[in-house]
């Protein structure tokens, strides 16, 4: 199994970035998976999630109506769009896979991480 992240930087408040994470190794699409983040001296935070079959998301609710969760199953890949970036959205952001279907806000849910793309917002 394979999570590679992409797609993190440097951005100064109020913009945008998506993220990637493209996944190998088991069938993508029979699995829910999440976006975890990890900002320095503090506990790793599921920002968002999504069900295998794309039918339902989860965001934490300092990032509603700013990140956008989506999944490509053709493409075994999960992306982040994440847009009017504060400060406070960074973190070392990585992508995990579930042990089912459906996705749960329980970290020891997740089996498999991977090693992250970290997201920079300031000015």
């Amino acid at each position: 199994e394979r999570l590679v992240e992409s797609g993190g930087g440097l951005v100064q408040p109020g913009g945008s970035l998506r993220l990637s994470c493209a996944a190998s190794g088991f069938n993508f699409n029979l699995y829910a998976m999440g976006w975890f983040r990890r900002a320095p001296g503090k506990a790793s935070e599921l920002v968002a999630a999504i069900n295998s079959d794309d039918d339902r998301t989860y965001y934490t609710d300092s990032v509603k109506g700013r990140f956008t969760i989506a999944r490509d199953n053709a493409l075994n890949t999960l992306y982040l769009e994440m847009n009017n970036l504060k400060p406070e959205d960074t973190a070392l952001y990585s992508c995990a896979k579930s042990q089912g279907p459906l996705f749960s806000l329980a970290p020891h849910s997740y089996g498999y991480w991977g090693q992250g793309t970290q997201v920079t917002v300031t000015s």
